[in-house]
């Protein structure tokens, strides 16, 4: 179905904020409660699942002690900053469509979606970075004081991302001044330009990383093969078919990371506040809904993870399968 922009219900040359409408700008004296729209529908929808599938990768992590290596308080990393996105918009939709909107609600909800991203982007930079390092230094990656550069590196990120998602509460937002506004109200521009500037950064180290991967992972099928010259053609052949899906298995973590992500990010440094609402709807929406795949291409497609949620719904099946090891691709 192909929303036009009177469906939506907002006029585009205004740009104003499309879940309000345009009578409640001005700060009415009476509220009342607007219609619920299909965008509302999938806010609520897409919050509740984000948060509900997070949720259940951060418990399962959190719950199995053998599950301990650097790459999974990664993954804990990412699932929490996932989640907490998944709640910030629950809270946009609680407060368009049940209770009056106000300007702590708008900085509240602003808030959170900064800090969510700002550390889904990072732990998602820390993947990368975890697989490069498994792979270059093998033999010593996954020891203890791996797991502590790990957590200390973890607790940095989530302190910038506070800080900067604590920039609308300080007074970087445009409430009282509308010409200041960015493209993401009640971000100012200039702090949605220093902001989508950061993430643009992040996305290019982390293609920087993933390229290191695939020069990592060359040099060792080429060692690998130079050791096994005399291998028969039929294992040739095996190596060469599981060489082809992991490079698949890359090529769509990336499309879907660069696809997710840079976006809103060229968006956030080229729109202004005279843009359509609908331009920034359009570009948000892929970033918000990284949220909703890392989980699968991350986390769900780990085998150990899988394995315990397995033994948790089906504990007959796995009783023989108890051993966890750390894995190098997650």
């Amino acid at each position: 179905m192909i929303l036009n922009a009177s469906d939506l219900g907002w006029d585009e040359s205004s740009g104003a904020d499309p879940f309000l409408p345009v009578d409640q700008l001005d700060g009415p004296s009476s509220y009342e409660v607007p219609p619920l729209t299909v965008w509302g529908v999938a806010l609520c929808v897409s919050g509740t699942l984000i948060a509900t599938e997070n949720a259940i990768v951060v418990t399962t992590i959190l719950a199995t002690p053998s599950l301990r290596a650097p790459v999974f308080l990664l993954l804990i990393s990412l699932g929490l900053a996932d989640l907490l996105a998944g709640v910030a918009l629950v809270l946009q939709f609680l407060f368009v469509f049940c209770v009056e909107p106000s300007d702590w609600s708008e900085l509240l909800t602003s808030g959170l979606l900064v800090t969510s991203l700002t550390a889904s982007l990072c732990s998602l930079m820390g993947v990368a970075l975890d697989r490069y390092l498994s792979l270059s230094h093998a033999l010593t990656y996954g020891s203890g004081q791996s797991r502590r550069r790990a957590a200390g590196l973890l607790l940095l990120v989530w302190l910038g991302a506070c800080v900067i998602g604590a920039g609308p509460a300080m007074g970087w937002h445009c409430l009282g001044e509308p010409d200041s506004c960015s493209v993401a109200r009640p971000l100012t521009r200039t702090y949605l330009s220093l902001l989508c500037g950061g993430f643009l950064v992040v996305v290019m180290v982390t293609l920087q990383l993933y390229a290191g991967i695939c020069r990592v992972a060359r040099r060792h099928a080429h060692a690998i093969a130079t050791q096994r010259h005399f291998q028969t053609a039929n294992h040739s052949y095996a190596s060469h078919h599981s060489s082809g899906r992991g490079f698949s298995r890359l090529i769509l973590v990336l499309g879907v990371f660069v696809g997710c992500w840079m976006p809103f990010s060229l968006w956030g440094l080229l729109g202004d506040a005279s843009s359509s609402p609908l331009y920034t709807y359009v570009t948000l929406v892929p970033a918000a809904g990284s949220s909703l795949l890392n989980p699968i291409l991350y986390s769900l497609r780990n085998k150990d993870i899988r394995k315990v949620l397995l033994q948790a719904c089906c504990p007959h099946r796995c009783q023989h399968n108890a051993q966890i090891h750390y894995p190098v691709d997650v």
